[in-house]
């Protein structure tokens, strides 16, 4: 997808500032139901759980057995556009990292799946987020997890460290999607693998017609199609690469379900 028209730290930051919001707001037990307050211009915020006001997701897609589990703030924060725990497959003594981990909630749940042998890394740019995450683990009296700053372009962790990274809806937020998927490969271990839920657009849409359908923020704008995705995770070494749509969120968007192994050798 063509970005020479973007600016990477404007969209950055808007970003940042974005999601920051929603954190603020929740660790001040007033969470708005939806992503902040709106703009100056009076414009409803807007976030990657929601398209044209309407809910795509957010904590909707956790069974009630697993919100049940979680301190209220982390449920509160859940902003992503699917649930990528009933697509990572993880297993006891696993170390999971979460890309753009938010209040924590895939974090929290990861950690009780993982067990007390196996571990779950939290990675968020934006402070606010991280403070809230801390606080949600802390209530959880969850001791195998650890939130890290950092982006997800570089992240901050050794290669070949964690068996499996988790996203929900952040990767299309990057200006720089390749250097995510190197930076995913970069840290898994031989064999290791991805399964995240992102936002996909169908190859008909060119990139212009997708800024149309909605802004970056709100995960429309720079939403990958289905064969540069796929085009993306193989260039960066991974294999077995697949992508399945779940939920349209507006005309040829969709929130989709990813997955691909870094090979074993």
């Amino acid at each position: 997808m063509a970005t020479d028209q973007v600016d990477p730290a404007a969209v950055r930051e808007q970003v940042r500032a974005r999601y920051a919001a929603v954190a603020v707001s929740v660790l001040a037990d007033q969470p708005t139901g939806r992503c902040g307050p709106s703009d100056a211009a009076g414009v409803p915020a807007q976030c990657c759980h929601e398209s044209e006001g309407e809910e795509w997701a957010g904590a909707r897609r956790y069974a009630e057995a697993d919100r049940a589990v979680l301190p209220d703030g982390a449920v509160a924060a859940s902003l992503g556009c699917g649930n990528p725990l009933l697509v990572a497959d993880l297993h006891v003594g696993e170390t999971v990292l979460d890309l753009g981990s938010g209040g924590g909630i895939d974090v929290l749940l990861s950690a009780r799946r993982v067990g007390p042998t196996g571990k779950a890394y939290g990675l968020d740019m934006a402070e606010e987020m991280l403070e809230l995450a801390r606080r949600n683990a802390a209530e959880a009296r969850a001791t195998n997890v650890e939130f890290l700053r950092g982006h997800m372009e570089d992240i901050p962790l050794p290669a070949g460290s964690v068996d499996v990274v988790i996203s929900n809806c952040v990767i299309n937020l990057s200006v720089d999607k390749p250097a995510v998927f190197a930076s995913m490969h970069r840290v898994l271990r031989p064999g290791g693998r991805i399964g995240i839920s992102d936002v996909v657009a169908e190859d008909r849409l060119s990139a212009e017609q997708r800024a149309e359908r909605g802004g970056w923020v709100g995960c429309i704008a720079g939403a990958l199609s289905v064969t540069e995705y796929r085009q993306g995770l193989t260039d960066a070494g991974f294999t077995d690469v697949d992508i399945t749509f779940t939920q349209q969120a507006a005309d040829g968007i969709h929130s989709a379900i990813v997955r691909a192994a870094k090979p074993s050798s």
